[in-house]
C-alpha cells in the first residue's frame, strides 16, 4: 500500500530535526531541468506566472538562484519535515518515532511540481512551484506535461515492491492530476472527509486538508496495509459512512457537535 499527499505552499527550515539518514529525490535529474528554467525568471515573471505578490516572487527567485547542489543535511531538510501546511499539522511527523518514520519511508511519497516524487526523508531545499503552473519548457506547456508519465511509472516502481497493490490517494486534484490512473498498475482509493456546518454536510477544504494528514498518520500509526482497514478511521470525531463510499471512494462524516 503506497499513500500519496500534496506538498504545502508554506515551508519550514527553523524547527530542530534529527534524521540520520536522509535520502536522495529519485527524479533529481528532471528537477534540475526545471530548476535551470526557473532560474532563467525574473521575479516579474515568477509573480505573474505563479499568481503571487511582488514580495513572495522576489523570495521564490531567490530560493532558485541561491540552490546548492547535492543536497546534504547542511543545506537541505527532510521534505516530511520541511513542508508546514494543514496537511503536515494532521501528519504530525515531528511526534513520529524511527519505527514510524522507516513505515513511511516505505509507504508515503508527497507529489511536487518541481521534484515529482519525494519520499518523506528525501532531502529538499525551499522552493514553491505548484503541479498546476503553467511553466513552459523546450518541448512542454506545463508542468502536467514535463512530469508526463515519468511519476506514475516511479509510482509503478515503487509498487512493485510492496505485497498490496492500493494507492491511497490523499492528495488534491491539482497533484493527483499529474498521475495517469489508466497506467497505475494498483487500485485507487481516494478518502473523501465531510464536516456539519449548520445542519448541511458539505467538504470544507481546511478541515478535509488536515483529515488527510491525519489519514496518513493514521495508516503509519496502525502500519496499515489493507484497504478494509481504512474504514476503522475514528480520529478527531470522523466516522465511515458506508452508505456515500463505494470501493474507490471512502467517506467520512463529522458532525459539528463531534468536532474538537
Amino acid at each position: 500500500m503506497l499513500m500519496v499527499v500534496s506538498p504545502a505552499k508554506n515551508l519550514d527550515y527553523k524547527t530542530p530535526v534529527s534524521v540520520n539518514t536522509p535520502t536522495q529525490p529519485a527524479l533529481m535529474e528532471k528537477a534540475e531541468t526545471l530548476l535551470a528554467r526557473c532560474q532563467q525568471l525574473t521575479p516579474a515573471e515568477l509573480s505573474s506566472l505563479m499568481g503571487i505578490s511582488d514580495k513572495l516572487a522576489l523570495l521564490n527567485a531567490q530560493r532558485f538562484a541561491s540552490f546548492d547542489l547535492p543536497f546534504t543535511a547542511d543545506n537541505a531538510r527532510p521534505a516530511v519535515f520541511a513542508f508546514n501546511g494543514d496537511v503536515y499539522t494532521g501528519l504530525d511527523a515531528g511526534s513520529m518515532n524511527d519505527a514510524d518514520i522507516e513505515f513511511a519511508q516505505t509507504h508515503l511519497r508527497i507529489l511536487s511540481g518541481l521534484y515529482g516524487v519525494l519520499k518523506p526523508l528525501d532531502l529538499m531545499q525551499p522552493y514553491r512551484l505548484e503541479m498546476g503552473t503553467k511553466l513552459d519548457t523546450a518541448d512542454n506547456k506545463n508542468l502536467y506535461e514535463y512530469w508526463g508519465n515519468t511519476i506514475t511509472e516511479h509510482l509503478n516502481e515503487t509498487l512493485s515492491k510492496h505485497d498490496s497493490q492500493v494507492v491511497v490517494n490523499l492528495a488534491s486534484t491539482e497533484y493527483f492530476s499529474a498521475v495517469k490512473p489508466k497506467a497505475l498498475n494498483a487500485q485507487i482509493v481516494t478518502p473523501v472527509f465531510k464536516d456539519e456546518k449548520n445542519g448541511k454536510v458539505k467538504i470544507i477544504s481546511f478541515y478535509a486538508k488536515k483529515a488527510r494528514g491525519m489519514m496518513a498518520r493514521y495508516i503509519i500509526d496502525k502500519r496499515i496495509k489493507t484497504v478494509e482497514k481504512l474504514s476503522e478511521f475514528d480520529v478527531a470525531g470522523y466516522r465511515f459512512a458506508p452508505e456515500q463510499s463505494s470501493q474507490n471512494e471512502l467517506v467520512f462524516i463529522r458532525l459539528e457537535k463531534d468536532r474538537p
